[in-house]
């Protein structure tokens, strides 16, 4: 007999299931918070003049894992006796957290076999509970250190960050739906995102604003590495006066690499306009550096610009959110437009510019955001304004991103829907009697088909004189739209038209895909090549069915017929001369 294991009730399976994800979030926190304490207490071992204990290191690192949260920290030791507060927050840091969070949701919402799921919002909650839990017992620890917490960014922005996270996690777990809404939300907001067209639209903007946003965040970190390019003795020298020994140096080395998504922040703020701030009486943008800057010692910083009027090279930092817009249009423009769609399923301009400018809009919300954690306080006094200014950061976003990106849109969409000669892309199921601009082509392929049959070439339709090739339309063939293949004499004698060209398949360049009938199966030349193949494959037990094959059947069954084959052979009926019949007028053999 098979084992198995108790069934339990439903409700202590939910607990168990809830208690399993309060045990991811407190594990996630753990592990973080842990890793920055052994990194810290590395570097304490390693200084030979340590100014604690190992507990004062540890409650040092129980304050910078809450200020990688957004946490703001105080230094209440100052020469001054001053409090002083810190709260740039190095954004490097932050990637850890966030990211052990979002993966201890997933994992929680995530099913697994044998293991009973909970639910969305339990799964939520259990992990957020799980790791705010750690997150105010280290907050209790640290409070003695050299750097203590302010209690109520606990809630906002620690509790927002931890939440955000695990909210991302479940969604993930879940395949990152995009609807539907809550029960609670307007009405209209459900109908909308029910639709896939709005989906898709809504997707299309949050593409193009994420792309936007890191071009121009690349273009801040390319300006910050070359203005440290240029001043790269005055970085060397404020970070060998900050430390003397290797373990101080490789702190501050370490501090600077977390600060260094901030420092591109700054440059984008810079190449936007808005720049940023040096304290409370300077600010650096592209037109100079106003006022008297309270710049510390860190080699970061050595990149600001000096003081005084600005040179062109400091105005080509307005090249970044330019190209920033451009990326952001193109992004868009490929979705409106695609190269392999016809022009009937291109969006129309009216939703190319909306699509753009509520990319823009988000392009602006996301680099208000970031540049709002990107500064902070450094101190009291003149230092207690650091970093860009994000309601002046976000707004200059939007307006560099709208003002070209929506242009720009407009324009991409123009030139993806061409042809090539200049000419306008034309619809692939345009209806029959439609204005043909590309005539010449058409006829073209037409007598380009006829050179593997039989028949007589179409003549070339005679270009008329009153009508020359202008420059600005250089798509006019001088022929008439309203062309037509005519009729061949042998065609006529059949008893009906001859197709243009002959039959498809008789064409040596033909190729499956030029033509698409709704049901080729049923069609007539379809049914007849089946039919004269299966009768050719019978051996003659198949009755006379008069098809035409068509001539990659015929060349084959002339290859395979024997040498020394006799006319007697065949029935009575069918008996017909050896060598096969030549082609009738309209390119089509007779049937063996």
């Amino acid at each position: 007999m098979t084992e198995r294991s108790p069934m339990l009730p439903p409700e202590r399976t939910r607990t168990l299931a809830l208690a399993s994800a309060f045990l991811r979030g407190v594990a996630a926190a753990g592990l973080g918070l842990g890793s920055l304490a052994v990194l810290v207490t590395v570097l304490w071992i390693s200084s030979p003049y340590p100014d604690s204990g190992p507990g004062g290191a540890l409650r040092a690192a129980a304050a910078v894992w809450l200020l990688a949260h957004g946490a703001e920290l105080v230094r209440p030791d100052t020469l001054s006796g001053i409090p002083a507060p810190v709260g740039v927050v190095p954004l490097l840091l932050v990637a850890g957290p966030v990211w052990l969070a979002h993966r201890a949701a997933r994992d929680a919402a995530e099913p697994e076999e044998g293991r009973r799921r909970p639910s969305q919002a339990g799964a939520f909650c259990a992990v957020t509970a799980g790791y705010l839990l750690v997150a105010a017992g280290a907050a209790a620890y640290a409070r003695d250190g050299s750097l203590r917490v302010v209690p109520d960014t606990l809630a906002f922005p620690v509790a927002l960050v931890v939440a955000g996270a695990a909210a991302a996690g479940v969604w993930t777990a879940a395949g990152r739906p995009f609807g539907p809404l809550p029960s609670w939300s307007p009405l209209v907001l459900q109908e909308a995102v029910a639709r896939t067209l709005f989906r898709d639209r809504a997707e299309a903007a949050c593409r193009a604003a994420a792309v936007g946003a890191a071009v121009l965040i690349g273009g801040g970190a390319l300006l910050v590495a070359v203005a440290l390019g240029r001043d790269m003795a005055a970085a060397q020298e404020s970070f060998l006066a900050l430390a003397g020994d290797w373990s101080g140096r490789v702190a501050v080395l370490l501090l600077a690499v977390s600060l260094v998504p901030n420092a591109a922040l700054w440059g984008a703020a810079y190449g936007l306009g808005p720049g940023f701030a040096l304290g409370t009486g300077a600010t650096a943008t592209p037109l100079g550096l106003t006022g008297t800057p309270a710049v510390p010692h860190f080699p970061l910083l050595a990149a600001a610009p000096d003081q005084g009027p600005a040179t062109p090279l400091n105005w080509a930092a307005l090249a970044v959110p330019a190209v920033a817009a451009l990326a952001l249009a193109w992004c868009v423009v490929r979705r409106a437009a695609p190269a392999d769609a016809p022009r009937a399923q291109a969006w129309s301009p009216r939703e190319t510019v909306l699509v753009t400018g509520l990319a823009a809009l988000g392009c602006g919300a996301g680099t208000a955001l970031l540049t709002a954690v990107a500064g902070g306080p450094l101190g009291s006094g003149a230092l207690a304004a650091f970093g860009p200014v994000w309601w002046l950061a976000g707004p200059a976003a939007l307006a560099w991103t709208a003002g070209i990106g929506v242009p720009a849109a407009l324009l991409l969409r123009l030139w993806r829907l061409r042809e090539r000669g200049w000419a306008w892309r034309r619809d692939a199921d345009a209806p029959e009697g439609a204005e043909d601009t590309g005539g010449a082509e058409d006829a073209e392929d037409v007598r380009g088909g006829t050179a593997g049959n039989d028949v007589d070439a179409v003549p070339e339709a005679p270009e008329e004189t009153g009508k020359p090739r202008r420059w600005w339309a250089p798509w006019r063939t001088g022929e008439p739209s309203d062309s037509t293949v005519q009729e061949s004499p042998a065609g006529a004698a059949a008893g009906g038209p001859a197709p243009p060209g002959g039959a498809p398949e008789d064409d040596p360049g033909f190729e499956p895909y030029d033509f698409l009938p709704t049901d080729p199966w049923h069609e007539k030349e379809t049914r007849e090549a089946r039919w004269a193949s299966l009768k050719r494959g019978s051996g003659g037990l198949m009755a006379d069915f008069p098809a035409r094959i068509p001539a990659a059947l015929r060349s084959e069954e002339t290859s395979e017929q024997p040498a020394d084959a006799k006319p007697a052979e065949a029935k009575p009926a069918e008996a017909k001369p050896a060598d096969p019949e030549p082609a009738d007028a309209d390119g089509r053999g007779a049937t063996p």
